[in-house]
């Protein structure tokens, strides 16, 4: 699905935003300790923790081979929220130069046609 989009002109980026286990204990006490944040928080986020090591190894493998040339995946460290946001902004910023936007160029056919609208405007005021 990605070459056949990445052929009909469609950029591809993915992101995997990756957390430190000890980042993750940090913001699931956050949650804990502010009322705000508990709807966030599932006792089954603790069963999970204990499977890390597994995660960990599936998304790598994941990433190594659904990563391609045509829609590459970023591995982005997410323990800083800031700097994360920056080097995906960064990284969307790449991409975007990379796809050579431009306004169209006017003809000098279209510009007489303008001009020419133009006058009629500054006529019926």
């Amino acid at each position: 699905m990605e070459a056949h989009l990445h052929r009909n002109g469609t950029q591809i980026v993915k992101f995997f935003l990756h957390l430190s286990k000890k980042e993750q204990a940090k913001r699931f006490l956050e949650r804990i300790g502010e009322p705000d944040k508990n709807w966030k928080f599932s006792a089954a986020d603790i069963h999970e923790r204990t499977f890390w090591r597994h995660y960990m190894h599936a998304y790598g493998q994941c990433l190594a081979e659904t990563s391609k040339h045509h829609a590459p995946w970023y591995s982005v460290p997410a323990d800083d929220k800031d700097n994360a946001r920056l080097i995906v902004s960064q990284i969307l910023m790449d991409a975007f130069d990379d796809l050579k936007m431009a306004y169209p160029k006017s003809t000098p056919k279209r510009r007489r046609e303008l001009r020419a609208i133009g006058k009629r405007l500054i006529k019926s005021d």
